[in-house]
């Protein structure tokens, strides 16, 4: 195969000749592999462009057309391409990692601390029943809700005084009440 230009080498690879292919690869893979290494910067992924544009070729050999130009830059035109698609895989696949690393909880709990959790959560949850809708309405608005006292109490169309004043006198219940569970809750 050796003595067999590239034109004819790719017509016998049409005919499903491995020895023309390895032909092929033996003159060709260093410029194509050297390429996709300066693109993608990685050798791993170097070596798949190559591996990919070859089995391509393989797979497909009627895409190269002689008439428009040499088997080489052929090969070197889909590495080229390959190489440029991984690179925005690459970008798009670090993107998203480095996002879902930033919306994802930075501490993961135990079991036995999520347990505690739900029943921390429990616990609050039936203290907060026991207080009248007065007190826990601005409770739960300002401290789950996110909101200001003066945002409540626009909320709930009172005065701001009046909204303190039910928040102070809830919160002493509901510490009160939490006290013997265990539960902190600010005064």
């Amino acid at each position: 195969m050796h003595h067999l230009d590239d034109r004819e080498l790719a017509h016998l690879i049409c005919d499903q000749s491995s020895g023309a292919l390895a032909e092929i690869y033996r003159r060709h893979s260093g410029p194509v592999y050297g390429l996709a290494q300066r693109l993608v910067r990685d050798q791993s992924l170097a070596e798949d462009v190559t591996q990919e544009v070859f089995t391509r070729f393989w797979n497909r050999p009627g895409a190269y057309d002689p008439d428009r130009g040499s088997i080489r830059s052929f090969l070197l035109a889909h590495a080229h391409g390959r190489s440029i698609d991984l690179i925005r895989a690459e970008g798009a696949r670090r993107t998203r990692e480095d996002r879902e690393a930033r919306l994802a909880p930075t501490t993961r709990l135990s079991l036995e601390e999520e347990v505690m959790d739900m029943a921390r959560a429990e616990i609050m949850r039936d203290a907060l029943a026991t207080l009248s809708g007065q007190e826990r309405t601005p409770i739960e608005l300002a401290y789950f809700g996110g909101y200001t006292y003066r945002e409540v109490a626009e909320i709930l169309g009172e005065p701001e005084g009046t909204v303190k004043s039910r928040i102070r006198v809830g919160l002493k219940r509901l510490h009160g009440r939490l006290a013997g569970a265990d539960l902190v809750v600010a005064r």
